[in-house]
């Protein structure tokens, strides 16, 4: 896989520091029942990477002296690992807010047939990855039939409650572009989303989040192999918008790898783009390399307080701040 890592450490972008910590995103592992083109963990069933009962002890350790409010699982299929049901149990228990990142198929398992009802049952928030309301568009990033297990996994969620309005169970859905393009406006597609799905299927849902595709890992390997890296890359810096800067996810979010490691988001993570111990950040000024930095392990920081260091940046850091944003909860502006 052709690697785009070396081509985004030299930035321009601006200096950002860390506000209050909220959120603590969780990588459980890699291994997931899928292999989607535009997965920038390039996660897929013969992964092996996931996470330890020890690390997931930890990660509530830093939840308890941190009071964290949000705790946003992911993968891979986070479902996958097989600590899943105990740490959202123990999340639950302290009343954190704890999301599921799900790509649908993954409650259609032989095995997982219960993983609907677990989540409904703990009040878990369901995130869930359809980057289209059509077959054939979700089929060509996702994998043949991934379309029709994920309206049938949609189908048992809205039976559980989930989407249904008054349920207090919350679902929200995920569009990705299917290429090199930025997604539409946020709120114009969620509402064609919610015609197509009740029209067709009678599916509801709460809200769609649309997140721009990064030149990272898988997706950054196809836009070299097609020769699309620097357009894209172009068409990211010239979208620039300052104001997202204000909200982009990284000012309240550290994100924590399946061996428990400190990045200053997802995508930092997947770049091996450590959180830094120093003042500095990646820029052309400072001339700091990533692999300067030192891998900080959370119990290391566990103590800690985050407020006002330095977040880390290189180029793909324009994809949260290109036209409407892009977070993990969707569009910033």
């Amino acid at each position: 896989m052709l690697d785009t890592r070396p081509l985004l450490l030299t930035s321009d972008f601006p200096e950002i520091k860390r506000g209050k910590l909220t959120t603590l995103q969780v990588n459980l592992g890699y291994k997931c029942n899928l292999s989607c083109t535009h997965c920038h963990v390039a996660a897929g069933p013969t992964r092996t990477e996931l996470m330890d009962k020890a690390t997931v002890d930890l990660l509530l350790s830093y939840i308890d002296f941190h009071r964290i409010e949000t705790l946003d699982l992911t993968g891979g299929a986070p479902e996958m690992n097989p600590h899943f049901r105990y740490l959202v149990t123990q999340a639950r228990e302290r009343g954190v807010t704890v999301i599921d990142r799900c790509n649908l198929t993954i409650l259609l398992e032989p095995g997982y047939e219960d993983m609907a009802g677990f989540l409904a049952s703990q009040g878990v928030e369901i995130v869930a990855s359809l980057p289209c309301y059509l077959e054939e568009n979700v089929d060509k990033q996702r994998g043949k039939g991934v379309y029709n297990d994920s309206i049938e996994a949609l189908i048992r969620l809205n039976k559980l409650g989930y989407g249904v309005p008054g349920s207090g169970l919350m679902l929200n859905l995920v569009y990705n572009p299917g290429g090199a393009s930025l997604p539409p406006p946020q709120g114009d597609l969620e509402q064609a989303y919610k015609k197509e799905l009740a029209s067709r299927f009678g599916i509801t849902f709460n809200g769609l989040f649309t997140i721009a595709n990064m030149p990272i890992s898988r997706f950054g390997s196809v836009l070299l192999s097609k020769g699309q890296f620097d357009a894209y890359m172009q068409l990211l810096k010239s979208s620039y918008a300052e104001a997202n800067l204000s909200t982009v996810m990284c000012l309240s979010l550290i994100s924590i790898d399946w061996q428990g490691y400190v990045y200053d988001c997802d995508f930092n993570q997947m770049l091996d783009i450590p959180m830094s111990e120093s003042n500095f950040t990646l820029t052309a000024e400072s001339g700091v390399i990533a692999t300067d930095n030192k891998k900080l392990h959370l119990s290391e920081i566990v103590q800690r307080d985050l407020t006002g260091r330095p977040i880390v940046v290189a180029d793909h850091c324009y994809g949260c701040t290109a036209g409407q944003g892009s977070s993990c909860g969707g569009a910033l502006g």
